[in-house]
């Protein structure tokens, strides 16, 4: 009987042994970063994209975690950057200017690259297309400098 026993507890405790053993690691969140050639945690595209990663449920600390870096208008260090942010195996990387999106290029063919650039990203190569970008390259494009240029072109 005692034998039936012993083996009943030690099946029961292997069975439970995996869930005590996942219930004590924290939970790993994941990471997305951020780049920018100039500006701050606390500049104004910097809030508005924490903003609207908060509108589509992305909390950082809670549901997902991001990580900054500024160069800080010292293009030299720009490269290094993205570097560190492929090495820490981040989730996507959200770049903001045309310097930004080329150093994250450059660092990375794999981890997807959001961008947000002034000018024409088919004529800079970030994207194949504007309907297919093709790659891990996608973003937001402000078109308005080449229009304005086609503007004055046809004057």
């Amino acid at each position: 009987m005692k034998r039936r026993n012993f083996i009943k507890g030690s099946v029961s405790s292997a069975a439970i042994l995996p869930f005590a053993a996942r219930a004590q690691q924290p939970r790993i969140l994941p990471t997305v970063g951020y780049l920018g050639a100039a500006g701050s945690v606390h500049g104004a595209g910097t809030i508005a994209f924490v903003k609207g990663l908060n509108e589509a449920g992305f909390i950082d600390g809670r549901s997902v975690s991001i990580e900054f870096r500024f160069a800080d208008n010292q293009y030299d260090q720009l490269p290094s950057l993205p570097a560190d942010l492929v090495q820490r195996q981040v989730s996507a990387i959200a770049t903001a200017g045309v310097p930004s999106t080329m150093a994250a290029k450059s660092a990375t063919s794999t981890i997807p690259i959001i961008f947000y650039v002034a000018g024409d990203p088919v004529e800079m190569k970030f994207v194949a297309s504007l309907d297919r970008p093709g790659g891990n390259l996608t973003g937001i494009v402000n078109l308005s400098v080449e229009l304005e240029r086609q503007a004055l072109v046809c004057s």
